[in-house]
């Protein structure tokens, strides 16, 4: 496993730290997720839910670290945990799914675009060719960031409400 330990600085000039999670970060996942609206917790997970079950945190720390990762995003000062950004590739290493989730009182700076592009970078890394994100349709927000990163917007031919955003990632 590769250290991907980082800083980031948004283009407000936010900046945060970034890490892997670790074995233990279970209660600050689920402090994190109570911070998270109702909405954005729809997004993430394509179904109306009040909290992130025991059983979902337990599966965002109980990783592997090649095929999965989840990177948790701190303030400045190392508190509160503000974002938490997963990629999750198949096991050829080829392709590759993101889910992104920010604390509601740190949306609208950036965060999502510097994590997103972390990602990338990440799943470049990797090998991985192809990026994506599957959306529900009226998670505006999202679709309009990820094509503003050059990302393409298709339907799920299976299931009306939902897209698939997805980015072909080149050689670096």
């Amino acid at each position: 496993m590769e250290d991907w330990t980082a800083e980031l600085k948004t283009r407000t000039g936010a900046r945060f730290l970034v890490r892997p999670v670790r074995v233990g970060d279970e209660a600050e996942l689920a402090e994190f997720f109570t911070h998270v609206t109702k909405e954005d917790l729809s997004f993430r997970y394509l179904a109306g839910m009040n909290e992130v079950s025991k059983e979902r945190i337990a599966a965002m720390t109980d990783i592997d670290h090649v095929q999965t990762e989840n990177y948790l995003a701190f303030g400045e000062n190392g508190k509160p945990m503000i974002a938490t950004a997963m990629l999750a590739c198949d096991p050829a290493l080829e392709r590759a799914e993101v889910a992104i989730s920010i604390r509601a009182d740190y949306k609208h700076q950036g965060i999502s675009w510097e994590l997103l592009d972390f990602l990338a970078k990440i799943a470049a890394t990797k090998g991985v060719k192809v990026l994506e994100s599957i959306e529900r349709r009226d998670n505006y927000a999202a679709i309009e960031l990820e094509q503003d990163m050059g990302f393409t917007t298709m339907a799920d031919m299976d299931d009306p409400t939902i897209v698939i955003v997805r980015k072909e990632l080149g050689a670096t």
